[in-house]
């Protein structure tokens, strides 16, 4: 369960380019929620994946994972809670390792480092095994360097490896925008799964408003560092692309005439 109060971020304080990234953001996701983040260029959705994740701490305000205080702990410690797929495909895997390597150190994630042996017969069954079920040709690429995949191979391997090891949280931070249409679909699918699969608890941004409809039992929109929408369950599966903007209209009492507006990755 992630726990979000009062959440305050500002760049540049003091100076002309001041910017209140974040203004008093309160976000509870419960055990298992899968939750898309929307919001225009600049509304704080990824400082508030990034404050999550510990790449910079919040100003104000505190972040609980299953009721610890993760607020001011350093970004390596908090990754052992955590399972992050980046935008960027070449992001959360080692080039130069073989698959079967990359998924062996995310398989020993939070555990303590030693010189004991981490791939076994077993786990590279079980490598093989997963690899297989994704239906793209890599169960018999254990040994291939992961830096010759694909785009959507590689992202597909990430995904494997954020959840291999069940995270507190799985954050991803628009990790389809990458990819071509087809592609983008086959890892969204993917990832639909292993979460419904894993019953993972689950933020995922996308600059894609079908996508954020589709995907999902929860949706927040952001705008100004603010959550200015918040809809769930039945309530979300009614959602369209107009009732959504009418509602982030009326929330933020601002106006897109061109949809397209609100779909910038900010």
């Amino acid at each position: 369960m992630l726990v979000v109060e009062g959440l305050k971020k500002t760049f540049f304080r003091g100076t002309p380019n001041e910017r209140k990234a974040l203004q008093g953001i309160d976000l509870w996701l419960k055990e298992g929620e899968f939750c898309t983040v929307i919001g225009s260029n600049g509304s704080g959705k990824s400082t508030l994946m990034n404050c999550i994740a510990g790449n910079f701490f919040p100003d104000k305000g505190t972040i609980k994972l299953n009721k610890i205080n993760v607020t001011k702990m350093p970004e390596h410690i908090r990754a052992r809670y955590i399972g992050r797929v980046f935008q960027d495909p070449m992001k959360g895997t080692a080039a130069e390792m073989q698959v079967a390597e990359n998924l062996a150190m995310a398989s020993r994630r939070g555990q303590r480092l030693s010189l004991r042996r981490s791939e076994s017969p077993e786990l590279r069954e079980k490598f093989t095994t997963m690899l297989k079920e994704l239906n793209l040709g890599l169960e018999d690429r254990l040994t291939t360097k992961i830096g010759t995949l694909s785009g959507g191979q590689r992202q597909a391997i990430t995904l494997l490896m954020a959840t291999l090891v069940k995270p507190q949280i799985l954050l991803l931070d628009e990790h389809t925008a990458a990819l071509d249409p087809k592609t983008a679909e086959k890892v969204l699918d993917l990832t639909e799964k292993l979460v419904s699969d894993n019953h993972l608890t689950t933020l995922m941004i996308t600059h894609n408003m079908r996508d954020a409809l589709r995907y999902g039992n929860r949706l927040i929109m952001m705008h100004e560092g603010r959550i200015v929408v918040d809809v769930q369950g039945e309530k979300k599966k009614k959602l369209t692309i107009q009732s959504l903007l009418e509602k982030f209209e009326k929330a933020s009492g601002s106006e897109f005439s061109d949809p397209e507006a609100l779909l910038n990755a900010g």
